[in-house]
C-alpha cells in the first residue's frame, strides 16, 4: 500500500470533485438529456483521466519539462474546445428534435478532452511528481494512484450527473431551460479563466 495514500485519496477528492469543465458538462447532460444520454461523457472522464495520468507517469510529464511549450499548446487547444462546447450548450436551446435528443459530447472527444484539459494535466502532473517515484515500487504505486484515480472520477463526474438530473425537477418551462443552458456555458467560459490566472 502506498504509504501517503489517504493524502493522494483527499488531493483526488477535492480535484475530482470541485467545479470544473468535466463536472459542469455532466450537470449541464444529466439536466437536459438525463442519464442515460450522459453515459458517454462519464465513461469518457472515468477512463481518460486515469489514462492521462498514466501516461504522466510513464514518461509525459517528463516531456512536458523539457517541452513546456508542449502543454501551453495543449492549454490553448483545450481552451477553443471549451469554447466550442459553451457555444453548442447555449444554443440547445432549440426546439429542433434532433438537438433536443442529442447529446453535445461523445464518449472520444471527452476521453481525448481529458488531455487538453488544463485542470486535469496539471492535477496529473502534481499527482505524479508528488506521490510517484521512479524505485522498486514504481508499479505498484502507479497502478494503485490509477485505480484509485479511476474510482474518483466515476463517483464524482456520475454525482454532477444526477445532480443535473435532480435540478431538471424544477425546470417548469422553456425559458427556465434556456436560462439553465445559458448559465452552463457562461459557468464553462468561467473555468477557462482559472487556467491563465
Amino acid at each position: 500500500m502506498h504509504p501517503e495514500i489517504l493524502s493522494i485519496t483527499l488531493f483526488g477528492i477535492v480535484a475530482a470533485y470541485s467545479p470544473g469543465p468535466n463536472n459542469f458538462v455532466a450537470f449541464y447532460s444529466g439536466f437536459n438529456f438525463g442519464i442515460t444520454r450522459t453515459l458517454p461523457h462519464i465513461i469518457g472522464v472515468t477512463f481518460g483521466f486515469p489514462f492521462l495520468l498514466l501516461c504522466v507517469a510513464l514518461g509525459l510529464i517528463n516531456v512536458f519539462k523539457l517541452y513546456p511549450l508542449i502543454q501551453e499548446i495543449l492549454k490553448y487547444l483545450g481552451t477553443l474546445f471549451l469554447i466550442y462546447l459553451a457555444y453548442k450548450i447555449s444554443f440547445s436551446n432549440s426546439k429542433n428534435q434532433e438537438n433536443k435528443n442529442k447529446n453535445p459530447v461523445k464518449f472520444i472527444e471527452t476521453f481525448v478532452f481529458q488531455f487538453l484539459n488544463p485542470k486535469a494535466v496539471i492535477a496529473s502532473i502534481i499527482i505524479v511528481s508528488t506521490y510517484i517515484k521512479v524505485g522498486e515500487n514504481f508499479v505498484s504505486h502507479t497502478t494503485q494512484i490509477v485505480i484509485l484515480a479511476l474510482l474518483v472520477s466515476v463517483t464524482s463526474i456520475t454525482l454532477w450527473t444526477f445532480l443535473g438530473k435532480f435540478f431538471r425537477k424544477f425546470a417548469t418551462n422553456q425559458k427556465f431551460i434556456n436560462y439553465f443552458n445559458y448559465v452552463m456555458s457562461l459557468l464553462l467560459l468561467l473555468s477557462i479563466l482559472t487556467f491563465y490566472l
